[in-house]
């Protein structure tokens, strides 16, 4: 199979997607620092170059993120040509893959949960990000922003304005939503 390597630029302009004709991962994994990357042979290889400052996997991209003062003209072709090479060579997103999600709670905890799966996750993932159910307590409901969410201009509006009013509208015992910081 040949691999084409396409770039898209996402709401964070600290972040690039970098999107291949081939699957990387079932589901999306987060590794925000050289630390976290240990399980991943492919984000360990990306964390080498110097200008990297975050990694995330979700079905067929890898967002990167770039240190400050690193200039996507510069470091794209360099992160384009590794991609391409990493996903020719095989090189694994992740070593050991989770069972599929279950999710529990109570059953608006359920419904949340299903709501973010459905709906959320996948237009979030089209800017680059994933979004992570934490807890629903008191009406109010905790995620966790990842990739290129993490730290995005725009993620509180995505939170408020979309992610907030979808759920009050689907689950009306829900009365916010609120980030945690990872």
């Amino acid at each position: 199979m040949n691999i084409n390597v396409y770039t898209e630029s996402t709401p964070n302009p600290a972040t690039m997607k970098f999107i291949v004709n081939k699957l990387l991962i079932n589901g999306s994994v987060d590794y925000p620092t050289k630390e976290s990357a240990e399980n991943s042979p492919f984000a360990k290889e990306l964390y080498k170059f110097s200008f990297v400052n975050g990694v995330f996997f979700a079905s067929n991209f890898v967002t990167v993120t770039k240190t400050e003062g690193s200039v996507w003209e510069d470091i794209e072709p360099i992160l384009k040509e590794f991609v391409k090479g990493a996903v020719e060579s095989e090189l694994k997103a992740k070593v050991e893959e989770h069972a599929p999600v279950v999710f529990e709670g109570t059953d608006d905890e359920v419904k949340i949960q299903q709501i973010l799966e459905d709906y959320v996750r996948p237009a979030v993932e089209q800017d680059g990000g994933a979004i992570h159910y934490k807890s629903f307590a008191d009406g109010v409901v905790t995620v966790e922003l990842r990739g290129s969410c993490s730290g995005c201009p725009s993620s509180t509006v995505t939170l408020k304005a979309g992610i907030e009013n979808l759920l009050k509208r689907m689950v009306p015992s829900v009365t916010e939503v609120v980030s945690e910081a990872m």
